[in-house]
């Protein structure tokens, strides 16, 4: 059904399957009376799919999934590191290796102390592709800590502005071209040429924006107070929620973070394992299109109780579709 729709019109993937851990998943015992009387209605969703049945699982549903995805999308699966490096054999085999982005570790929880024979564990990975080389990246920045500032930008002006200063040559020689040519007497150092032209130097140098040292040296001048933060590594502090209204629920920072990074406002977001709706709410809240499945009725539960507590003019603004099957 969905690809009769959808095909090739999807613009990101999230999703954060069962782990093969070989378990059921509970909802708070409060919150199950609310759903049923029945204890057995208090399972949110069973996990007993392992092995070789679980990766088949999986892959089958990843090749439908980069059949809907258009050619600029992405996908972000989430996944425990037990069963992790095998999930992405078969992400390098569906969506190819020359497409696979980042390995990111994601700071689950806070340190435990369990006796056990090997170290903490405090993470969890997501898998991060692309369906080509032309995806849509919004290069997302964290502001700078007030550790950044000081170490990173540790000079600063009679104005009081932090700066640091960066070489004003680069990388690679060029015989031809106004970059290999003398500036203000000084030639680009060996195996190296200028950033910018000659000209440019010259103006940023009228601007007050290059650093002369004692011993002639110019470096460019980059304030603190110019840049939009630093760039997002592959390592995110994003814990989930202390008291979840679901099992294995999402950090809802995380999902926005996530989706304001690889996607635009009326792109259309899927979750195809949309468990309590995190990713379904972080896509409303962001303005985007969103479709949600799941064949749980704890979780189809939650999810619509949390996209209730939203602003009905957010609903005004976005499509959104609610699905049970993939």
């Amino acid at each position: 059904m969905l690809l009769d729709t959808y095909a090739g019109k999807i613009n990101l993937v999230y999703i954060d399957p069962p782990f093969a851990t070989n378990g059921h998943f509970k909802i708070g015992e409060e919150r199950a009376n609310t759903i049923s009387s029945s204890n057995d209605d208090a399972i949110a969703y069973t996990d007993t799919l392992i092995g070789a049945d679980f990766l088949e699982f999986l892959r089958e549903r990843l090749i439908l999934l980069r059949e809907l995805l258009s050619e600029n999308g992405t996908i972000y699966l989430h996944i425990d590191y037990k069963i992790g490096h095998y999930v992405k054999l078969i992400m390098d085999e569906v969506f190819g290796r020359k497409n696979f982005r980042s390995d990111i570790t994601r700071i689950k929880c806070n340190p435990k102390n369990f006796h056990r024979k090997t170290y903490g564990n405090i993470k969890d990975l997501i898998l991060f592709y692309s369906k080509s080389g032309n995806t849509v990246w919004n290069d997302p920045r964290v502001p700078f800590s007030d550790d950044d500032r000081e170490r990173l930008f540790k000079k600063v002006n009679k104005e009081g502005r932090r700066y640091t200063t960066i070489p004003l040559h680069a990388p690679g020689e060029t015989s031809n071209g106004e970059t290999g040519k003398e500036w203000h007497g000084l030639p680009p150092p060996k195996g190296r040429h200028w950033r910018s032209n000659p000209a440019v130097l010259e103006e940023w140098d009228k601007e007050g924006l290059i650093e002369w040292s004692e011993n002639g040296v110019p470096r460019k001048k980059i304030f603190l107070d110019e840049k939009d933060g630093k760039k997002m590594q592959d390592v995110w502090d994003f814990k989930d929620p202390q008291y979840p209204k679901y099992p294995t629920e999402k950090n809802m920072d995380m999902l926005k973070f996530i989706i304001e990074a690889s996607s635009n406002e009326g792109d259309t977001v899927l979750d195809c394992f949309c468990g309590s709706g995190t990713t379904l709410v972080a896509a409303q809240l962001l303005n985007r299109h969103w479709i949600g499945i799941d064949k749980s009725e704890p979780a189809i539960k939650v999810a619509r109780e949390k996209l209730a507590s939203l602003p009905d003019t957010l609903f005004s603004k976005v499509e959104y579709e609610f699905l049970k099957e993939l």
